[in-house]
């Protein structure tokens, strides 16, 4: 029996980068979904599990903070690990504070860097 995939939720407004993760993920043999906005990556939370989410911070409908606080709020403890372009150290501590694990600025992180640290945050 095929070992059962990873899923990662990437919650991403900027469509070529979500698209380009997508690929990098799936490449590497994760299930990975993308979703355009935080009030869309909520409702797919309702209905489905992840091994771990990507969050972009500076979003329409829904930030990241926002999406952060709920996940909290309803108890989701899936990881969460935060890309964004917002590079000021209170953005990294008010999103660890609200419980993400990673904090990647995308200008100054390669996509390779960032499945890497998926791997090893889920020991694949």
């Amino acid at each position: 029996m095929e070992p059962t995939k990873k899923k990662i939720l990437i919650i991403e407004d900027e469509k070529p980068m979500a698209h380009a993760l997508q690929l990098k993920l799936a490449h590497e043999g994760f299930e990975a979904k993308s979703v355009f906005n935080g009030e869309e990556g909520l409702a797919i939370l309702k209905s489905e599990t992840f091994d771990i989410i990507l969050l972009d911070l500076v979003m329409p409908k829904v930030d990241g903070f926002k999406v952060l606080g709920m996940l909290k709020e309803q108890n989701i403890k899936t990881p969460v690990m935060i890309l964004t372009n917002l590079s000021q150290e209170e953005d990294e501590k008010r999103a660890r504070d609200l419980g993400a694990v990673e904090f990647f600025i995308k200008s100054n992180t390669p996509i390779a860097q960032i499945v890497g640290r998926v791997k090893e945050k889920l020991n694949v």
